[in-house]
Formats: C-alpha cells, sequence, structure tokens
C-alpha cells in the first residue's frame, strides 16, 4: 500500500533536472530546499558556515573512524597473542604430562628393548613432541650449564679444564626455549 505524499512539503523540482548534495540547503527548521530557491544572484549568507559545519564534521567523524580502527587492530593483536599463549600452555601441560612416557621410551631404548609395534608407536609419539618443539637434552661431555642441569654429584677429575657432564641419570626436556625439565647429571669438576 502506498501512503498519500505531502505535496506542500516536497519542493518544486523541474522534470528531467537532479539536484545533487551541494545544490541543496536547509533551513533553521530542517527543511531542505534547492540552493537557488529564493536565491537573487547571490550566496546565501550562512552556506559558507554550514559548508564550514559539514567539513568539521567528517573530520571529527573520520578521527573517530581512525581511532576505533585502531582499537580494533591492537585488539585483534591482542586476542591473537592471548590465542597463541592458550595454546602453548596447552601443548606445554600435556607435553609435561607425558614425561614419564618419554622416561620410559629413553629406557627401553637404552636396554635395547624397544621393538616391533612398540618401536613404531614410540617413534611416531616422539615425532609427534619434537613437531611441537619438544626435545630431549643432557649428554656426557655437555658443558655444565645450571640453567639446564641439576647436579647431583660432583666428581674431581684431572684431565677436566671445565666442568662438564661425567653421566646422565635422567634427562633433561624443553619445548623450544623452555626448559620443561633439567636434565640431571653428575658433573666432573677439575681437580684442584
Amino acid at each position: 500500500m502506498s501512503e498519500p505524499v505531502d505535496q506542500e512539503a516536497m519542493p518544486d523540482e523541474p522534470a528531467g533536472e537532479v539536484l545533487g548534495a551541494a545544490d541543496l540547503i536547509s533551513d533553521d527548521a530542517g527543511r531542505v530546499a534547492p540552493a537557488d530557491a529564493g536565491a537573487t544572484g547571490g550566496a546565501e549568507p550562512g552556506r559558507d558556515e554550514q559548508v564550514d559545519q559539514l567539513k568539521a564534521l567528517v573530520a571529527e567523524r573520520t578521527e573517530d573512524l581512525q581511532r576505533v580502527h585502531a582499537e580494533y587492530v591492537n585488539y585483534k593483536k591482542r586476542v591473537d597473542r592471548d590465542r597463541a599463549l592458550a595454546r602453548q600452555g596447552g601443548v606445554e601441560v600435556v607435553l609435561r604430562d607425558l614425561l614419564p612416557v618419554f622416561d620410559s621410551i629413553s629406557a627401553a631404548a637404552e636396554h635395547d628393548e624397544l621393538t616391533g609395534g612398540f618401536k613404531l608407536t614410540a617413534d611416531e609419539l616422539t615425532k609427534v613432541a619434537k613437531s611441537y618443539g619438544f626435545e630431549p637434552f643432557g649428554i656426557p661431555g655437555d658443558e655444565f650449564d645450571p640453567r639446564l642441569h641439576e647436579a647431583l654429584m660432583q666428581m674431581p677429575d684431572p684431565e677436566a679444564t671445565e666442568m662438564v657432564v661425567r653421566d646422565v641419570m635422567q634427562q633433561g626436556y624443553r619445548i623450544n626455549d623452555l626448559v620443561v625439565r633439567p636434565a640431571r647429571v653428575i658433573v666432573s669438576v677439575p681437580a684442584e
């Protein structure tokens, strides 16, 4: 259903002429009329003020839009960072819980009991853990580093010039640069 049109509220337009935004002005009551309606050859006195007001309004809205866009970009970066940290935390928790499994795999490998289907399973588990940055460390001959190694014992060695790992009692593990568990070692120290 169409509604009746109020003919008095609409300005008279010549047929076929299209008016743009620059061709329209509004009075104090908010009514819009063609810019040349009622003009006697010159620009209306308040038109420059209206243009300046509109330019100021556009500038204000543009600044608001830029501010909102910057806030959104910062929010997205924060969410992406938090998501990555949560994912890394979940990986770390699971791999920490699997430390006894990796210890059992290492012990079985040392005693040549890592065979058959158990070997395939252990290899696949190790491969998946490595894809998340999980790796063992601590072998005899490494330079002793208290951030990576937990010294259980020290043994004087006349041939040693610095503190080195002599034996590994329990292998250490890290995820990327984070030490999950330090290697428990026996350290050779220079004899005095």
